[in-house]
């Protein structure tokens, strides 16, 4: 997997011109599946990102996590984020998980997410989305194979 992490004021995906998803502040997540990921990695990255201690304490300081600020989640799918890019000006995305497994991934990461945080929004999979968001900070982070692991 591969997950881009930003820090939202508040956020909101649209498709069609409609609202599929809004949140107030938590964190907006773009997702790529891979092709070798599964439930087993999808788990690994949620137990990573819930604990992600990136929102700022009294002090100023980042020591609270998203359930610690009762913080809101957007998740938008993204196989773009597999995009290789090394040879030519074409992106490649050979790395990328099938369709039919990315979206199975992809439900199965909602699903878990909504079981442990409050408000837990999304985008429509494999549809044109436009995403706007308030950056709070900013403050982005980038998750990918090797730097989450058990």
């Amino acid at each position: 997997m591969k997950v881009v992490i930003q820090r939202v004021l508040e956020a909101k995906v649209e498709v069609e011109g409609k609202v599929t998803g809004q949140i107030g502040r938590g964190l907006l997540i773009f997702l790529g599946v891979g092709k070798d990921d599964d439930a087993r990695t999808a788990d690994r990255y949620i137990d990573k990102i819930l604990k992600l201690r990136i929102f700022a304490d009294d002090a100023g300081k980042t020591n609270l996590s998203l359930g610690d600020v009762k913080g809101e989640v957007l998740v938008v799918s993204q196989f773009t984020l597999y995009a290789d890019c090394r040879k030519g000006n074409r992106p490649d995305f050979v790395n990328a998980g099938s369709a039919a497994k990315a979206k199975e991934l992809y439900e199965y990461f909602l699903e878990q997410v909504k079981a442990q945080i409050g408000k837990v929004e999304s985008g429509i999979f494999g549809a044109e989305m436009k995403v706007s968001l308030v950056n709070d900070g900013p403050f982005t982070i980038i998750l990918d194979e090797g730097l989450v692991r058990n």
